[in-house]
């Protein structure tokens, strides 16, 4: 199974290889001009060796890459960024998988999310008491300790909506998200009414798929798909699993999963017509 750190030396790894492409240089070049060997230069093209921040900026220099913002997401891939919101979550490593802290760093760097979810509101849209209910369902028997701390997490990785600029998030959910009563009727009135709010925040576009569409292309399972700036050979496709993520990043992977929640959207609510659904249920209720 491909794991997060994986997928991201392969992607810094081809868009090097495309910058050096780029400056009309070969590997061998590539290598004279920083000091190294230029198996050095292979292994880091091809995402066999992990590289550093300093490495990624020497090789961009060589290559004359100027675009501030390119350069920043490529350090960002190497592992270490610039901006105020990089690596807050290293203080949660002892409550947090490897799988979950690389989850957060991609979140935290990309310009757009797209998400399906089947079950529960998206992470990024969840108040305090249910995050904290669905956080006890997911990880039973955890201590009230670590269960506050993932709580603690997943309210801050709701900074990437408040950041400059905002990430952009399109949510597609399903009717049972909705419907079910996570955490008793106050806690759920509370967070129907926090996702209403949400929905008018204008990076922010939140459809809902009625039971009433039937099957649709997203009941095998969720997924999120996170696109970058500057370049969409960087985007991840990611599913959840109970135990493991699995990472996506072949173009006809990216592809699929790209057309499948364009189907969604197609077939979803749309975002005004939604608000009214999820008022209706919040009457009722």
């Amino acid at each position: 199974m491909k794991c997060g750190p994986a997928v991201r030396r392969r992607k810094l790894g081809a868009e090097l290889r495309a910058l050096r492409a780029h400056a009309g240089l070969t590997s061998s070049e590539a290598a004279r001009l920083v000091g190294w060997h230029q198996s050095k230069v292979s292994r880091i093209e091809t995402g066999r060796s992990k590289v550093k921040p300093a490495d990624v900026r020497l090789l961009l220099d060589a290559y004359d890459v100027q675009d501030p913002d390119l350069r920043e997401l490529l350090v960002v891939l190497a592992g270490s960024g610039e901006g105020g919101r990089d690596h807050w979550w290293h203080a949660y490593r002892g409550v947090l998988p490897p799988t979950y802290r690389d989850f957060i760093s991609l979140e935290s760097q990309a310009c757009a999310m797209r998400t399906l979810e089947n079950s529960v509101v998206p992470g990024l849209l969840q108040t305090p008491e249910y995050a904290r209910e669905v956080t006890r369902a997911a990880v039973d028997g955890l201590p009230d300790g670590k269960v506050d701390a993932l709580v603690e997490v997943r309210l801050a990785r709701q900074d990437v909506l408040r950041s400059n600029p905002p990430l952009h998030l399109s949510a597609v959910l399903d009717e049972a998200v909705l419907r079910r009563t996570v955490g008793g009727p106050e806690v759920m009135a509370r967070q129907l009414k926090h996702l209403r709010e949400a929905a008018h925040l204008p990076h922010v576009r939140i459809q809902v798929l009625p039971f009433g569409v039937g099957a649709h292309v997203g009941v095998t399972g969720p997924f999120v798909i996170f696109s970058f700036p500057n370049t969409s050979d960087l985007d991840v496709v990611v599913l959840d699993h109970l135990t493991s993520s699995l990472h996506l990043e072949r173009k006809e992977d990216l592809h699929a999963y790209s057309e499948a929640f364009n189907s969604l959207q197609v077939n979803a609510l749309s975002p005004e017509e939604s608000l009214g659904f999820i008022d209706g249920i919040a009457d009722a209720a």
